[in-house]
Parts: structure tokens; C-alpha cells; sequence
């Protein structure tokens, strides 16, 4: 029997970096349109018609620094009902092997740095986003406990800040990078000066969507351990640094305006990757963050406005 591939949140940025690597016949991409994840009998009935062998799920109620901490109760609850139906279906269709993507900010807001695997459950998550944070702890534990019970071979994922092409470009709904191309690209278009939360000195690290496509795909060929592992390129770059970056790729050269009265999250969480890259993950894979955002930023000129979060989409 060959394998059958199903993707959750598979019409999402890295779902589509996903699907130019899976075989095509053999491959569902699921969007929302398709299922509503948070039905249990429609999730079931999605998962007994495709049977897959493998499932990338990758679905969720996701948002920026605004978005989660205005909805955390909405985060919260969409999350835990997407996660639950979608192992539990997996589970009950017998499906070989899943990998799902949580996030780091599951880990705590008080931990040792680099951010080691585990740390994760030895504290509260940060103020801003702990509801969101928790789904995707309880992810872990979900996946975790249907290995232990019922020997379903899930294994999870943490990436740090993703970004590349097909993301969410919504300015009150969408993570850093696409929010702040966005806002200068419409700025140099409109003349006008670009305001931008925080000071600009909190650290992150960023990868590229279509690495974090290769290393799933990597990890259900090489990983079978039961917790969590973090995928992600761990170089970090100010947000100062990220602004300059954006604003030479898009040739803005306008006015800069930096609230410190609004949140601008934790100032670093830098990760570790070295039990990933002891599987032999090379890290000469990740794409460099200027490459990245040239490439990024080429793909949204050639489509704006027609992007996912521009009004009416």
C-alpha cells in the first residue's frame, strides 16, 4: 500500500511550501473550506474518506502579538477543539505517523536560554499569548499520551517565527515579518511614515517557510522520539535589524516611528536545534534571513494587493 499524504492547514504559508514536495495523486492539502477542524464528526468523516498513512498537521487559530492577546479565549478554545479532532480521528483511522508544528511560545517566560526542549512544561507561558501557548503545550500532551496508550506514532515540531510566501499579510492579525512588510510596502506607496510597536530591541529568530516544509519532511522519515523537537534556524535578528532589512528590499526610505507605549513581547527567546541537527539536519539548509526576505518580499509585489489578509479576502 503506498502512503497517503493529508495536510492540515494545507492552503496556510507553510502548507504551500509543503505541497510541491509531496506526490500530487497522493496528497490531500486541506483548507478550511474543505473541513471545519472543530467539528468532531466532520473531522472524523474528512479522515475515514482519505484514510491516510502520514498527516502533517499543521491547522490552527494563529495571530500576532495584538491578535492573541485580544482573543485569548477564542485562541484557546478553536486550538484545543482543532488539536483534539484532529489526533483523535488520526488515532481511530490508524493513521502510521504524525507530525504536528507547535510554537515556541509554549515555553516558559521564565527559562534558561537557549530554549531547550525540556524546558517546556516547567513554567508559565508569556502574559501576551499563554491561552494560545497552552493548546499547543496541551498538543505535545495529547500526542504524548495516544503514543503511550494506543502506540500511535505522533511526534511534534516547534519552529520559532516563520515567514515567506503565501502568508497572512492582515495588519492587526498577522505575525512580524508580513505585518511590517505590509506596512512599509503601503507606506512608500502612500508617502507616508510607518509606526511600528516596541522599541525595536527585542531579539527573534526567523525561518524561512520553505525550510520548515523540508525539515517536517525530514522528520517523518528520521525522527521517532516522543517529545517535542525544535526545527528552527537559530540566528537572531533585532527587529531594528529586520526594519532596515525591509526597508531596503522594498526601497523605502521614509519615516520610522517607534511606539514604545504598545507591546512589543519578550525581548529574546533564542532556541536550540542541536538534537535536530544531531539527526543529521544540516544546518547550511536554512535559507539566510536576507535571502529570505528578498525572496518574500518579490512574491508580495507581484501580487499585492490580491494577498491573504488584505481587506475583503
Amino acid at each position: 500500500m503506498s502512503n497517503v499524504y493529508l495536510v492540515t492547514g494545507g492552503t496556510g504559508m507553510v502548507g504551500n511550501a509543503i505541497k510541491s514536495l509531496l506526490p500530487k495523486n497522493k496528497t490531500v492539502m486541506l483548507s478550511s473550506n474543505m473541513c471545519d477542524l472543530r467539528n468532531k464528526i466532520g473531522t472524523l468523516h474528512l479522515f475515514s474518506s482519505v484514510r491516510p498513512t502520514h498527516v502533517i498537521h499543521l491547522a490552527a487559530r494563529v495571530g500576532g502579538v495584538k491578535a492573541n492577546y485580544d482573543n485569548l479565549g477564542e485562541f484557546y478554545y478553536d486550538n484545543i477543539r482543532i488539536n483534539t479532532n484532529v489526533l483523535e480521528a488520526a488515532r481511530k483511522v490508524k493513521v502510521k505517523k504524525m507530525v504536528s508544528l507547535l510554537s515556541t511560545c509554549i515555553y516558559p517566560s521564565e527559562v534558561t536560554y537557549p530554549l531547550t526542549e525540556e524546558q517546556i512544561h516547567n513554567g508559565e507561558p508569556h502574559y501576551t499569548n499563554f491561552a494560545y501557548a497552552y493548546a499547543k503545550r496541551m498538543l505535545d500532551v495529547q500526542s504524548r499520551a495516544y503514543r503511550e496508550q494506543y502506540g500511535c506514532n505522533f511526534i511534534t515540531a516547534v519552529p520559532n517565527n516563520l515567514y515567506g510566501k503565501h502568508d497572512n499579510f492582515d495588519l492587526e492579525d498577522s505575525h512580524v515579518i508580513p505585518a511590517l512588510i505590509r506596512k512599509i510596502w503601503e507606506a512608500k506607496l502612500n508617502n507616508t511614515a510607518v509606526e511600528i510597536w516596541g522599541d525595536g530591541t527585542p531579539l527573534r529568530e526567523f525561518t524561512y517557510s520553505e525550510d520548515i516544509a523540508k525539515a517536517l519532511l525530514f522528520l517523518l522519515e528520521n525522527y521517532e522520539g516522543k517529545h517535542p523537537i525544535n526545527i528552527g534556524n537559530t540566528k537572531e535578528h533585532s527587529i531594528v535589524e529586520l526594519v532596515e532589512n525591509l526597508c531596503y528590499v522594498l526601497g523605502y526610505n521614509g519615516e520610522i516611528m517607534w511606539n514604545t507605549t504598545k507591546l512589543g513581547g519578550q525581548h529574546k527567546k533564542p532556541s536550540s536545534n542541536k538534537k535536530f541537527l544531531k539527526l543529521g539536519w544540516d544546518p547550511n539548509n536554512y535559507t539566510s534571513l536576507e535571502e529570505g526576505l528578498k525572496e518574500t518580499c518579490k512574491w508580495f509585489k507581484i501580487r499585492y494587493p490580491n494577498i491573504r489578509g488584505y481587506a475583503g479576502d
